[in-house]
């Protein structure tokens, strides 16, 4: 069989609790969405979809020229729509890799689905993410800023992540690490993961992340210099239209 690239796909929903509609909030001009869509087109590893809960961001992607696909409203999670797009685009299972990219990341720069990607030629692990320094009290501090317990050797561009928390870990001295929110999953790992009920700790710290590990899935971290903020509220818009010239 034919190996393709990876499949690249985004879930996106307008029913946010913090910032409802925000997949189509105006940004320079382009909804929130197309800067997401961009960056992940410039990358430049595989096809490209949006995994769309609403008519209206399908519209808006294909206005822009991009590919989605309208996936079930009622979907638990966006790691289920992702799944759902795939099964609609690929069902033979051409592509082993899936790279999912979070929709509310507008700074995103292409070269961290790169960075992904590295993970998952490792054949330890079965799902791949992004971590970034923390910077700022403030990260370290917010509860939206998920913190991973990982541990790079001077030698190594890759480590194993060990939990995920809104709270700070570890304890006593070293850096810190901000979770991006960018998944590579072997295609394998995200069936079994959407099969797998919502685990304790999962529900305890509302990170789905958490139920991967939990049922013994390995995931890697890759190192990036700066974390893409995510829009999760009205100030967090702002913060974008400024970063991009809106």
């Amino acid at each position: 069989m034919l190996i393709l690239p990876p499949l690249v796909v985004f879930p996106s929903r307008l029913a946010s609790t913090r910032l409802p509609g925000k997949p189509l909030a105006d940004i320079a001009g382009r909804p929130m969405i197309v800067h997401v869509l961009d960056a992940a087109l410039k990358a430049d590893i595989g096809p490209v979809v949006v995994a769309a809960a609403d008519p209206e961001i399908c519209q808006a992607v294909t206005n822009a020229g991009g590919t989605a696909v309208l996936t079930d409203a009622g979907l638990p999670s966006g790691s289920d729509r992702v799944w759902q797009a795939v099964q609609a685009l690929d069902p033979n299972g051409q592509y082993g890799t899936i790279i999912n990219l979070q929709g509310d990341l507008p700074t995103l720069e292409p070269e961290a689905l790169h960075a992904v990607l590295k993970v998952m030629d490792n054949p330890a692990f079965d799902i791949g993410t992004l971590v970034a320094p923390m910077t700022s009290e403030e990260e370290k501090e917010a509860s939206s800023v998920v913190k991973v317990a990982c541990h790079f050797d001077p030698t190594t561009e890759q480590a194993a992540a060990l939990y995920f928390s809104r709270q700070l870990i570890p304890w006593g001295q070293g850096p810190f690490w901000h979770h991006v929110g960018l998944y590579g999953w072997r295609r394998t790992a995200l069936a079994r993961f959407v099969d797998l009920p919502p685990s304790g700790l999962e529900k305890r710290e509302s990170l789905e992340q958490l139920r991967a590990l939990e049922n013994g899935m390995r995931i890697g971290c890759a190192r990036i210099a700066i974390a893409p903020f995510g829009v999760d509220t009205p100030q967090d818009l702002e913060r974008a239209r400024r970063l991009l010239g809106a």
